[in-house]
């Protein structure tokens, strides 16, 4: 794959991402568009007012300020109670948050965070409360229709168009909030992330090619935290620059911390710390985009939290399990581990390490099957799962899987004595216990 194929739309993606995880980015864009839209209304009124006065139309200026005036109240009403309402309701909101992360993980929050629809409320409630403010400083107290330079008849327009948009949205949000403290629409909006995850992932090399003696390695240099992502086309055009291979020594989603190995060299050329700026990012938790085990992890948790003894509640443990055979079906033929990605002549310039077929299978069932020993209803979902499993996934990759059913089958046995409820305990259902 050619560096310049992917080099746009990689960073461009990294960006969009980077920016979907914080929160201002959206509100302050709202702001500045509704500034330019004020301008341009107030243009507009200018000329209007102008156009009249030439030809001499002061009956329609006299009623488009009674018009302006019976708007000035409206608008103040609306300035009045915009900020008074966005706080209710972010309050609200995020204390429906904390319910969810409370019930589910915390990693959940994030969904909140990402929501296109909460940041599109918050930036239109924001907008419309700043334009109300613009368009109140419009009105002239002059009623000589031959004095008057501006009459705020299109901002009082575009403020009621912004009040339409917001109680729209506002019905959008709420909806959106409900969805987010029901199970099901969190476990799938998690698992749909997951899968867009593995379809950007690159394949790993059936038959990697050998790589040069490893010469040196870089040490990271920065703030300690979770691996997030790399810059993968600025590392392949640095290590064909030098000519060399470059190996990305952590994985996406590791932790690391200034001095620790971060890439080795593979060749003769040594690389300075400053020639590697910009190329990993660095954060506080991990992200979908380039992490391959994130979304097993999360399904994982809330299955987890879902079988601890202070919730037991085993549907939502069989509505991850379902989502997490779904995740391994995916995967099951793809080509994992080592990633190498290749500069325009086809050359090898970077090996980046993902995880492989065990390890997403140790991550997907190691904990939810500890705990599940005593749960019939998740020993059945998880012991059907494994079994569909085992006729998808290819011989080489079968070994895993049968290694967690004989596990399981073994903490059944020893979790209940009784051999009729033992019997139930290991029929595989995939709804568990319908």
């Amino acid at each position: 794959m050619s560096d310049r194929s992917y080099r746009r739309p990689r960073v461009l993606s990294q960006l969009r991402e980077h920016l979907r995880d914080t929160f201002w980015f959206a509100p302050t864009a709202g702001l500045l568009c509704v500034l330019v839209l004020w301008g341009v209304a107030a243009e507009l009124d200018a000329e209007i007012i102008s156009s009249l006065q030439d030809q001499q139309e002061y009956e329609i200026i006299k009623d488009l300020i009674e018009l302006a005036n019976d708007a000035k109240t409206i608008v103040t009403t609306i300035s009045s109670a915009m900020m008074t309402f966005i706080g209710v309701v972010f309050s609200i909101s995020l204390v429906a948050v904390q319910m969810a992360s409370g019930q589910l993980t915390p990693r959940v929050v994030r969904i909140f965070v990402r929501s296109r629809i909460t940041k599109a409320t918050f930036s239109v409630f924001l907008a419309t409360f700043l334009l109300s403010l613009l368009v109140l400083t419009s009105f002239e107290s002059k009623t000589d229709p031959r004095l008057v330079t501006s009459v705020p008849f299109v901002q009082g327009v575009l403020t009621m168009v912004m009040v339409g948009l917001s109680v729209l949205l506002f019905i959008a949000f709420v909806t959106s909030m409900l969805r987010l403290m029901q199970v099901g629409p969190v476990v799938d909006r998690i698992a749909r992330e997951a899968m867009h995850a593995v379809v950007r992932q690159p394949g790993g090399e059936r038959e990697p090619a050998p790589l040069a003696a490893e010469s040196a390695w870089v040490p990271y240099n920065g703030r300690a935290g979770v691996l997030r992502d790399v810059n993968v086309a600025r590392l392949v055009r640095i290590a064909r620059r030098q000519g060399v291979v470059l190996r990305l020594i952590p994985r996406i989603g590791d932790f690391v911390v200034p001095g620790t190995p971060m890439l080795a060299v593979h060749g003769t050329a040594e690389l300075s710390r400053r020639a590697l700026s910009y190329t990993v990012s660095v954060g506080v938790e991990r992200t979908f985009p380039q992490d391959l085990g994130f979304g097993l992890r999360q399904l994982s948790d809330i299955a987890l939290r879902a079988l601890s003894a202070a919730v037991n509640d085993p549907t939502t443990a069989v509505q991850c399990l379902d989502r997490i055979v779904q995740f391994l079906t995916v995967v099951a033929r793809k080509p994992l581990g080592a990633v190498h990605h290749r500069d325009g002549k086809g050359e090898v310039r970077l090996v980046q390490d993902v995880p492989g077929w065990t390890d997403l299978v140790d991550l997907a069932l190691a904990e939810v099957r500890l705990h599940s020993a005593g749960n019939p209803q998740v020993s059945r979902r998880l012991l059907a799962g494994i079994d569909d499993l085992l006729l998808i996934a290819p011989g080489e990759r079968k070994e895993p899987l049968i290694r967690h059913r004989a596990l399981l089958v073994q903490a059944v046995e020893r979790a209940v004595p009784e051999a009729a409820e033992r019997e139930f305990a290991l029929l595989p259902d995939r709804q568990g216990i319908g």
